[in-house]
C-alpha cells in the first residue's frame, strides 16, 4: 500500500503528536522509478498546513535519494526539532512522473508529554 499525488508530483502529510518530539532523523521509501520523492521540506508547530502554507520557509530541507528499501537516513538539526507538537512534511517534486509514490515514512526521535 502507498500514498500517490493525484493532480501533480506535490504531496503534504500534516503528523500531530500527542507529546512533544525531539525529532532526530527522517526515512522516506518512495516509489520505482521518477515516481520517488526528489525533495522534503520540514515544518514544525503549524497544525492543519496546507499546500498554501508550504511557501514559507521550512526549517530544513533534504534532497532525497531514490532509496526502494527504506535504509536511509536523512539526520534532522535537532536544535530545531527538539520541541515538536506538530510536524508537516512537503513533498515538492520527484523525480520527473507526474505523479509521487511514498510506502513507508520514518521518524526517529523522544517522546515526551
Amino acid at each position: 500500500q502507498f500514498v500517490e499525488s493525484d493532480d501533480d508530483e506535490e504531496l503534504l502529510f500534516n503528523v500531530p503528536f500527542t507529546g512533544n518530539v525531539k525529532l532526530k532523523a527522517v526515512m522516506v521509501l518512495g516509489g520505482e522509478g521518477g515516481t520517488h520523492p526528489a525533495e522534503l521540506r520540514l515544518f514544525k508547530n503549524i497544525p492543519h498546513m496546507s499546500f498554501d502554507d508550504a511557501a514559507k520557509e521550512p526549517e530544513q530541507t533534504f534532497a532525497l535519494s531514490r532509496d526502494l528499501t527504506g535504509e536511509l537516513e536523512y539526520p534532522t538539526k535537532i536544535a530545531r526539532f527538539s520541541n515538536v507538537y506538530h510536524l508537516s512534511m512537503h513533498f515538492p517534486k520527484n523525480f520527473g512522473a507526474e505523479t509521487t509514490k511514498i510506502f513507508y515514512i520514518g521518524l526517529k526521535g523522544e517522546w515526551t508529554e
